[in-house]
């Protein structure tokens, strides 16, 4: 094969505006006025809240690069600095088109559904009576408003919290202003109802407008001239010295507190503001213009989410979804003998979630069990897991958690569960060094026959009952002796001072996950050259590993057909000329969450097929603790490659990647509708239909959707990945 130069940037896509790009489909689907009413409000919440986790992360790490010099260009060939400034380019221009859909569309169907947001200018008489009385008794003692003069400085503006700027004349000096700020209260509903004598209808208004509507009355005695609100968004990407910290809870727990405190990095304010007031706050706050983002309507639209969860107006969402019970669970009311006779697999959320937590509490509770071992990443508030982690612990069962206390945003609910588990008495990890532990393992030791028995559970997403139940994962049970003595050697490797195992079936990042990959492409670039079928299916949230991406390259010139089904960021371009013209590139945004991450290899017609934990992302291959490992059952790798051939048919929610780096609807000319997630939640509900016509008594009784699913196109999505 000859060599060809693939450091070309013209190959490579930047990874902040392909992100950027994702969140564009997020915003197109608030934008289908197929889709209910409150699922596109949803849609519109989460581009907000998407925007809030990139700027704090990403775009504060772009911002401190500049700060200190750092001027190395990335693949695509840009710097830091231009980074940003493509960043706020189309950071700004998408903005703009969510608050034209905000005001535009969103607000007037609302309307036609008798839900109203008021502004302070709409009220009837009695209605500000009703919110002066609201005011006085509720709003008003939890304020405080702070002014800024020669003896009082600038307060601290936490991050991402709504405040109103302020202008007080200053009696003792003429034509002179003072500066004042007010914290909205996080603590009070964002929004309130108003009293409504009208049939069914609902009016709201927000927390801002009414302290604003009774603005005066914190400051009596001194006229006020003007107020806005204004929300900054500071850098909070946490710093943590784990080499010197003698306890790794407490550092943390520092770090967190100084979350709220890092610099401001972008500044939202009313389109309408009093240039006096911008000025005040640039000059405070340190804020470029191009950092400053002038708003036409309310500040953080997040608040829609509360509109979402309105009593009242399921009409105007998707119809109930019920994850069903898997054919191989439904006859067995005892999990660990359903694993003893088979590899099962489940299919969040399509499958239900109950089983991964059944296996957990059975294991608490069997008295032949001897001890439990999972790692845990991201978990619920509430968790039925951990607590039944904690019941086993308290049974005298040997429990070992690895709590990964680094999970972005979820360190403060990780923490507080580490210190739940160690009172329990289970044994609690924290991680490596310098290393985060992103891998779903469970492992469960029982005593059978005078003998060990190992049960594992694999996943491709977290142990999380809530987020189960709309991203889509896959998860694997197995007693396979191969499986267990693999994921046992990872636990004392990750709990003890031991080597690197070596392993049957399983591989683990850092140490042999990168190699595995490179591995398994280049045998389908060897099948290719030798004139034989070679093919590639990737399914991951994030494409950024440039090596991988150079190696996938390499596979398209030789001839390897290559389709990559990939939610979020991808870094490759799909088909350039003579490099990339093999290659693929589709996004699915639909109801659920696209999460699961599938590797599918030809290679030679065995057709090898691995889940994983991990992304083709730096981070995961180099930078965490992750795992790989195989499907082996004939009728389990059936399932993942319909899984796949399903998705990569889906002509509603998919769009392809072109070689511009942007993101275009499939063209359905000549191709049947298809919705991949309609398909698979069908699939579930069929195949419980199929097992229960087989069997009339069944142990678990399946509960079945509305029937209107049929016509319905799914579309809801989260903001949080893992």
């Amino acid at each position: 094969m000859v060599e060809v130069n693939l450091n070309k940037r013209e190959y490579y896509i930047n990874r902040e505006l392909s992100w950027l790009e994702f969140n564009y489909r997020v915003l197109q689907e608030a934008k289908n006025s197929k889709n209910p009413l409150l699922e596109r409000l949803k849609f519109l919440s989460i581009v907000s809240s998407n925007l809030d986790e990139f700027f704090m992360i990403r775009v504060a790490s772009l911002k401190n690069q500049v700060l200190a010099g750092y001027n190395k260009l990335d693949p695509s060939g840009l710097s830091p600095k231009k980074q940003l400034n493509a960043i706020s380019l189309e950071t700004h221009k998408m903005i703009s088109q969510q608050y034209q859909l905000f005001n535009n569309s969103i607000v007037p169907s609302l309307k036609k559904q008798s839900i109203f947001l008021l502004s302070k200018d709409d009220l009837h008489k009695d209605e500000i009576l009703f919110l002066e009385d609201y005011f006085k008794n509720v709003v008003y003692p939890v304020l405080t408003p702070m002014a800024v003069d020669s003896s009082r400085p600038f307060p601290l503006i936490l991050n991402k919290s709504l405040n109103i700027a302020v202008l007080i004349e200053d009696k003792s000096a003429e034509g002179e202003f003072v500066f004042a700020t007010v914290q909205v209260p996080s603590l009070l509903p964002r929004f309130k109802e108003l009293p409504c004598s009208k049939g069914h209808s609902k009016r709201f208004i927000l927390l801002e407008e009414i302290i604003t509507l009774f603005i005066e009355e914190l400051f009596l005695g001194h006229p006020v001239v003007c107020s806005f609100p204004y929300r900054i968004t500071r850098d909070t990407d946490l710093t943590i010295e784990e080499e010197d910290a003698e306890d790794l809870l407490v550092e943390i727990e520092r770090s967190l507190r100084n979350r709220r405190r890092g610099s401001a990095i972008r500044l939202e304010i009313h389109k309408s503001i009093d240039t006096r007031l911008i000025h005040i706050l640039k000059t405070a706050l340190e804020i470029h213009e191009g950092e400053i983002y002038y708003i036409d309507g309310p500040l953080d639209l997040t608040f829609l989410l509360k509109i979402y969860n309105l009593e009242g107006y399921d009409f105007l969402k998707y119809p109930h979804h019920t994850p069903q019970i898997p054919k191989d669970l439904i006859d067995s009311d005892d999990i660990l003998d359903a694993i003893a006779k088979k590899d099962i697999l489940l299919h969040h959320p399509y499958e239900s979630f109950d089983p991964v937590i059944d296996f957990v509490k059975k294991a608490s509770i069997d008295p032949q069990v001897l001890a439990i071992k999972q790692t845990l990443y991201r978990v619920s508030g509430d968790s039925p897991i951990v607590q039944a982690l904690i019941e086993a612990a308290e049974r005298g069962k040997q429990v070992t958690v690895l709590l990964e206390v680094k999970a972005r945003f979820d360190e403060e609910n990780n923490i507080q569960w580490a210190k739940k588990l160690e009172k329990a008495g289970c044994h609690v990890i924290y991680g490596l060094v310098g290393l985060k532990t992103h891998c779903k393992i469970t492992l469960v030791v029982r005593i059978e026959e005078n003998r060990i028995k190992r049960y594992v559970h694999l996943g491709t997403g977290n142990y999380n009952d809530i987020t189960a139940k709309f991203y889509t994962d896959i998860g694997l049970f197995t007693c396979k002796e191969t499986f267990g003595a693999d994921v046992s050697a990872i636990f004392n490797m990750l709990s003890g001072y031991s080597d690197p195992p070596d392993l049957y079936k399983l591989e683990v990042a850092p140490l042999n996950l990168r190699g595995k990959f490179m591995e398994l492409i280049k045998a389908e670039i060897q099948h290719a050259q030798q004139g034989k079928k070679a093919k590639i299916i990737a399914k991951m949230n994030s494409l950024v590993d440039i090596d991988i991406i150079k190696a996938l390259y390499r596979a398209s010139i030789a001839g390897v057909k290559v389709d990559l089904i990939i939610r979020g960021i991808c870094c490759l371009k799909p088909g350039i000329p003579h490099i990339s013209e093999n290659i693929r590139v589709i996004s699915i945004v639909g109801r659920f969450l696209e999460h699961s991450r599938i590797y599918y290899f030809h290679n030679d017609g065995s057709e090898d097929i691995y889940l994983s934990s991990s992304d083709w992302m730096p981070r995961n291959l180099d930078r965490r603790i992750e795992t790989l490992f195989p499907i082996e059952d004939i009728i389990a790798k059936e399932r993942i490659i319909e899984l796949l051939e399903i998705s990569l048919l889906d002509t509603v929610k998919a769009n392809r990647l072109n070689s511009e780096g942007k993101y275009l609807k499939i063209d359905k000319r000549g191709k049947k509708t298809l919705d991949s997630q309609i398909f698979f939640y069908k699939l579930a509900m069929k195949e419980v239909k199929k097992h229960k016509n087989q069997n009339s008594n069944p142990v678990f009784e399946p509960v079945t959707s509305n029937d209107s699913i049929n016509a319905v196109e799914n579309i809801i999505i989260e903001p949080k990945t893992s």
